[in-house]
């Protein structure tokens, strides 16, 4: 929370279960209460019912920046391919060949054993009509499913608030990203996930605020609460105050619980305290190795959590594309590899479906700095043992008058990975999610 007062439940919930941010505020009878409700006999006393259906586990990355998928999923027997990109495209005695037409880069390795070994479906040529070259706009209709900019909460979002049954509110805990604030795709009309960039950002550090909030709050931190709830205008069991409690009570559970469930070691550091370790992948990825690493974690330990959401930047390559795109794609291999076989040892696997995204694909030319300026549409991955793996849709054509004022031209509106995603792995009604029916993909074994 920013230092200003909120005034309504909904405000609260759009400002988003942050726990770095809304740790620092929690008065100190708040965090005594909730070091109390963390026994697991009394948290079902404050917190909502989970609206899980079963022990399924969606995982949603995000390749931020703008993927190049041309150079992703190659078409190495296309000559417009080569004409349109003299320095940047791979030549074909390097592609990672997947059949006649297509291969991978060489250096998504991983991506190609995930594929040979069954567990990788590409999609492409996925977008949607009228497609927005802006990372923020763009990145807005994907994560709220709108391409008309209408609504203003994510797809995730709204898959958890049609969980939630009556007065009540879903379990923030349903839905953790590992991201320092709450994305669009997972804030609903009534959830807001648990977002931490590090374990130790899950720390209760008691009261340190200032400015307009500090007043609010140091009313509700004296000893007198109690009658000043009572005797404040509309502060009631159904307002403002009551919400904010519950809230924070929630929030020191949920904290405790999924640092136990990172596997976080705890080391003591100078004169600050106890500092927690962030788990690391033992097969590289980078900092997304490391990411699903706490994931895989928190999976092993019995979360209820049935959505995770991790990022992955870098990949706006408008100059020098040619080292920094294949170190990507290396580093989102290893990463992925080194997730299946951890979900594997630990049998997991089946539980666990993961998806990718990216705001928008690159143009089909290179520009004049041996890189790629911002696109249109792009292949998507989804990765788990109970997708039907392969290729999913043609390849986009790259003959001039298909493309689409130099862009590939989408023929897989994404809301209809969406649909297959939510209908036959969360098991949730998509047309009130996705505010329509769209003809969903064939996915899921």
């Amino acid at each position: 929370m920013n230092d200003e007062t909120i005034h309504t439940r909904r405000e609260f919930l759009h400002k988003g279960l942050t726990l770095v941010s809304a740790n620092a505020t929690v008065p100190f009878f708040l965090d005594r209460t909730a070091w109390a409700i963390a026994d697991p006999f009394d948290t079902p006393l404050v917190r909502s019912k989970p609206g899980a259906n079963d022990d399924r586990v969606l995982v949603v990355l995000q390749l931020a920046g703008g993927n190049d998928g041309l150079n992703t999923i190659i078409p190495y027997q296309n000559d417009l391919y080569y004409k349109a990109r003299p320095r940047l495209g791979i030549a074909k005695n390097k592609v990672l060949k997947i059949n006649d037409e297509l291969g991978f880069h060489p250096k998504a390795d991983g991506l190609k054993k995930l594929y040979d070994d069954g567990l990788l479906a590409v999609i492409q040529g996925v977008g949607y009509p009228n497609p927005n070259r802006s990372h923020f706009l763009s990145t807005d209709i994907w994560s709220t499913a709108d391409p008309d900019r209408r609504a203003h909460e994510g797809w995730l979002g709204r898959f958890f608030d049609c969980t939630c049954t009556g007065a009540g509110r879903p379990d923030p805990k349903l839905g953790i990203s590992l991201t320092t604030e709450a994305p669009l795709a997972m804030t609903g009309g009534r959830f807001s996930p648990v977002s931490f960039g590090r374990p130790e950002d899950l720390s209760w550090k008691g009261p340190a605020a200032s400015g307009a909030g500090l007043e609010a709050f140091e009313k509700l931190n004296t000893a007198e609460h109690s009658e000043v709830a009572n005797q404040d205008q509309q502060v009631n069991e159904a307002g403002a105050l009551a919400y904010l409690e519950r809230m924070a009570m929630d929030a020191r559970a949920s904290a405790q619980e999924i640092q136990r469930g990172t596997g976080a070691k705890i080391r003591r550091g100078r004169g600050r305290g106890r500092k927690r370790d962030m788990p690391r992948s033992r097969r590289g990825g980078g900092q997304l190795g490391q990411q699903l690493a706490m994931v895989k974690r928190m999976i092993a330990a019995g979360l209820e959590t049935k959505v995770y959401y991790v990022s992955m930047g870098g990949f706006d390559t408008h100059a020098g594309q040619t080292g920094r795109h294949q170190n990507l794609l290396q580093q989102l291999g290893e990463a992925l590899t080194g997730f299946v076989e951890e979900l594997k040892e630990d049998g997991l696997l089946d539980r666990v479906t993961l998806m990718t995204f990216s705001e928008f694909g690159r143009r089909v030319s290179e520009n004049g700095s041996q890189g790629t300026d911002h696109g249109a549409a792009a292949p998507l991955f989804v990765l788990g043992n109970r997708i039907r793996p392969g290729c999913q849709g043609d390849h986009p054509s790259l003959e001039p008058e298909q493309l689409d004022g130099g862009d590939l031209k989408w023929h897989t509106d994404f809301r209809s990975v969406y649909a297959a995603v939510l209908s036959d792995w969360l098991k949730a009604d998509t047309g009130k999610i996705l505010g329509g029916r769209f003809k969903k993909l064939n996915l899921f074994k």
